[in-house]
């Protein structure tokens, strides 16, 4: 489609009156309603069942340190969903929606913030998985509540901080016409292929942040699990080693979904940038992934599913 917003502007625009038109799926115009209420029907799932269990945690006034950096990651998800979620529907809806400079920037560094916070999240809790396996004595010393509000306020700060950054350096190119965006939101590659710069001088923030946000968690997490599969060796009970590795596997498995999408979007030169994949991969990361994540926890978690149980008895108590 046209970006008429863009044709009335000058060849090169870093004004903050600059308007993007974000394209999403004009290419599947004919697939729009079943798209639509498919992306729809996704997000109220996962909107459910993360608020369920963000409430389950709320509600239960003992939290473990798991539990507790679980009611975070849920409340990351609901806001991670909300700010991407919407305009990608109202894009759906009209076939191709246009948003400032300024909604622009502030979605890309609210996107940036809630994922680098949930890398950061999933590195406290691989320590937390850590001291839990490999001193067990000392757990209820170590994993504190003070420990593990400061863990949290800790990764809001810093992937806040990261994401400012971030946005400011990819805002402050100028971006050459027409202005727009071959995806569904403002992500930073797609943005980033607007710039009119030569080089690699404009990933270098984004490198930057892939280093602070992705790289640097992601080695706290290898090295606690590193040290747990050589705590595991000693366990001579293979009763033992797989109560051990039950504790891990569901954070595993969201580790592993979370940085198999983000290495393949921002971990690539923008040469390799590929519209027409990255719109798929920031499907499943924008909404199977937070889909998928009540599901891990609720059927893998213990505290959750009796929390769940407690929830829906009072519930049919009440009924009665």
């Amino acid at each position: 489609m046209p970006c008429k917003g863009c044709m009335e502007q000058d060849n090169v625009s870093t004004g903050a009156t600059m308007e993007f038109i974000l394209l999403g799926f004009s290419e599947l115009l004919h697939l729009r309603v079943l798209l639509f209420f498919t992306f729809l029907i996704v997000h109220l799932v996962t909107l459910a069942g993360n608020m369920m269990i963000f409430i389950a945690v709320v509600m239960e006034p003992s939290r473990p340190p798991m539990l507790f950096f679980l009611g975070q990651l849920s409340a990351v998800e609901l806001c991670y969903t909300l700010v991407i979620v919407p305009k990608a529907l109202l894009s759906l809806a009209v076939g191709g929606s246009p948003i400032s400079m300024l909604g622009c920037a502030t979605q890309m560094h609210f996107f940036v913030a809630l994922g680098g916070a949930e890398c950061f999240l999933l590195a406290a809790m691989a320590y937390d998985r850590y001291v839990a396996v490999c001193q067990p004595l000392r757990y209820a010393a170590l994993m504190g509540e003070g420990l593990c509000l400061r863990l949290a306020l800790a990764c809001a700060l810093g992937a806040f901080t990261v994401a400012l950054g971030l946005t400011v350096a990819v805002f402050r190119l100028p971006f050459c016409q027409p202005c727009c965006i071959d995806h569904f939101f403002c992500d930073v590659p797609a943005v980033l292929r607007l710039a009119c710069t030569q080089g690699y001088a404009a990933e270098l923030a984004l490198l930057a942040a892939c280093v602070l946000l992705l790289l640097l968690p992601f080695l706290l997490i290898l090295a606690s699990y590193l040290c747990i599969a050589v705590a595991l060796l000693g366990v001579t009970s293979l009763v033992g080693r797989g109560k051990a590795f039950s504790t891990c596997i569901s954070h595993l498995a969201i580790t592993l979904l979370h940085y198999g999408c983000a290495t393949f979007i921002y971990i690539r030169p923008k040469s390799n940038y590929s519209p027409a994949q990255d719109k798929v991969v920031s499907l499943v990361y924008t909404n199977v992934t937070p889909l998928m994540y009540p599901l891990i926890y609720s059927l893998r978690n213990k505290e959750i599913r009796g929390i769940l149980r407690k929830m829906l008895r009072k519930k049919k108590i009440g009924e009665l």
